[in-house]
């Protein structure tokens, strides 16, 4: 299955405590279908001390599932995500939204 949204692709939320926020994908976990995004779903975990990483209370961010998650167009606005096979043979993603070719 061909991925719909990857890395480095900008995302709005779509339901949760962060409705609405935008972010860059950091990271796709295709067995679990979730998706890290910068600034989305920050989490507070209490890190032990160890050799490279110091004691305290630090802040990142979860996985958010990719049913939550949908690829944001130019405009910024949420969009779904369509493939498209071009005059030369190649597959490309497609803005269902606008119809802009989003890679290619």
């Amino acid at each position: 299955m061909a991925a719909k949204i990857k890395k480095g692709d900008t995302v709005v939320v779509l339901s949760g405590r962060d409705k609405g926020k935008t972010g860059e994908v950091l990271q796709i976990l295709p067995t679990e279908s979730k998706a890290l995004v910068r600034g989305v779903n920050v989490v507070r975990r209490h890190q032990k001390q160890t050799q490279t990483q110091e004691a305290g209370i630090i802040a990142k961010e979860a996985p958010i599932h990719l049913s939550n998650v949908a690829f944001a167009d130019k405009e910024g606005k949420a969009t779904r995500v369509g493939f498209k096979v071009q005059e030369d043979g190649t597959k490309v993603r497609v803005a269902k939204r606008s119809g802009d070719v989003i890679d290619g």
